[in-house]
């Protein structure tokens, strides 16, 4: 692919740099060793001592959201039932680097990669009562904080499946022949073009490279809440397509507290869409491991 891509940073911050920032800011953290996580699209993250993550943002449009949740994730505590990270540092932006920064408390967990759809299932009740909490979470109390209203236009199924369409086109050589007549019949039987709005706050990115599993593969942690926002809960609720197997939706759906079928047709639709730029990604940065998950996370949301 080469060029500019949509994940190719504006400013980036080296050990060195964060090591120097995070001291300067808070010299009770200046003697812990810095390490780099990794980095996603908006932010790249810190590992610091082996008690606290920083997240530094990688462009202009990312200060803005680091910034609301800083402000909205210590008023979910009493919400989330799921480890998530509590921001305790906050960093103010200075000559040195241009955009405030946040620390929070490392949550600890592996990435459920590779994870057998047995050990899938166990997440289901946990996921759906995580979700249900999230999503009752005062609309008004999201808004006062910041958090965008529906930025990405969920409900607008027509243009996210010509988006989907293209994406798929420059991934098509990285994809079985069995992977791709899946994922073509899936299209050609996408009919519906748009969905009625409904609005609750959304972790707005649920996917496998945000979610930790303890070591019986149970999800520990739910992390990267940048995308916070308010939209369509299938958004979030894609998870139950691309994460948990199909016999274990019924359990969750039921523990969630149901939903309409068009919300369920745009959350299968989202557990397609979130891996294959999860896909994109990782073809670009040559990581097989990434691009593996993605492609089963795909396979399984489009399974009954």
């Amino acid at each position: 692919m080469g060029g500019t891509n949509v994940w190719d940073a504006e400013w980036e911050v080296n050990e060195e740099q964060a090591r120097t920032l995070i001291g300067r800011q808070f010299p009770q953290l200046s003697s812990k060793q810095v390490k780099r996580l990794g980095w996603g699209w908006d932010n790249t993250v810190f590992l610091v001592g082996d008690e606290y993550v920083f997240r530094f943002p990688r462009r202009t449009i990312a200060v803005g959201f680091i910034r609301m949740e800083g402000k909205l994730l210590p008023k979910l505590e009493s919400y989330i039932t799921i480890p998530y990270p509590k921001p305790l540092f906050y960093g103010e932006a200075s000559d040195e680097y241009p955009a405030p920064f946040l620390g929070y408390a490392y949550v600890p967990g592996d990435f459920p990669i590779g994870l057998t759809e047995e050990r899938r299932a166990l997440s289901a009740e946990p996921l759906a009562k995580f979700l249900r909490r999230l999503h009752e979470f005062p609309v008004q109390a999201a808004l006062k904080c910041g958090v965008q209203q529906d930025h990405r236009n969920l409900t607008d199924i027509l243009s996210r499946k010509a988006k989907l369409e293209s994406f798929l086109s420059k991934v098509a050589a990285h994809l079985s022949p069995k992977e791709s007549g899946v994922i073509e019949a899936y299209m050609s039987g996408l009919q519906t073009d748009r969905v009625e709005e409904v609005n609750v706050l959304l972790h707005g990115d649920l996917h496998f490279k945000n979610m930790l599993v303890n070591e019986n593969g149970i999800v520990s942690g739910i992390i990267d809440w940048g995308d916070l926002s308010l939209g369509h809960p299938a958004c979030d609720l894609s998870a139950a397509y691309s994460f948990l197997p199909a016999y274990a939706r019924g359990v969750f759906f039921e523990t969630y507290g149901g939903a309409d079928e068009e919300t369920k047709l745009l959350a299968r639709l989202m557990a397609v869409y979130i891996p294959v730029l999860i896909l994109m990604q990782a073809v670009d940065d040559g990581n097989e491991a990434i691009a593996a998950e993605a492609k089963s996370n795909i396979m399984r949301a489009l399974s009954d």
